[in-house]
C-alpha cells in the first residue's frame, strides 16, 4: 500500500504537469498537513516541469511534422 505521503508527492508531480492551479494548491496543502519537508515539495514540483517540459517538446514537435513547419 502507498503510503499518504507518497501518494501526495506523486499528485503534486502530477498536477504540475497537467497545469492545474487549484490540484497544485491542494495537494501541496496536503503535503504540509502530513508533514513532507518543503524539500521534498520541491523536488516533487521539480519532476512535474520535468514531464510537462518532455510533454511540451513533443507536442510541438508533433504539430511541427503535422503541419510541415521547421
Amino acid at each position: 500500500m502507498i503510503s499518504s505521503r507518497v501518494k501526495e508527492l506523486i499528485a503534486i508531480g502530477a498536477s504540475v504537469s497537467a497545469n492545474c492551479r487549484p490540484c497544485i494548491k491542494y495537494h501541496i496543502g496536503k503535503a504540509r498537513e502530513v508533514e513532507i519537508e518543503e524539500k521534498e515539495i520541491q523536488q516533487a514540483v521539480a519532476v512535474g516541469k520535468m514531464v510537462r517540459q518532455g510533454a511540451a517538446g513533443r507536442m510541438d514537435e508533433f504539430l511541427s511534422s503535422m503541419i510541415g513547419d521547421k
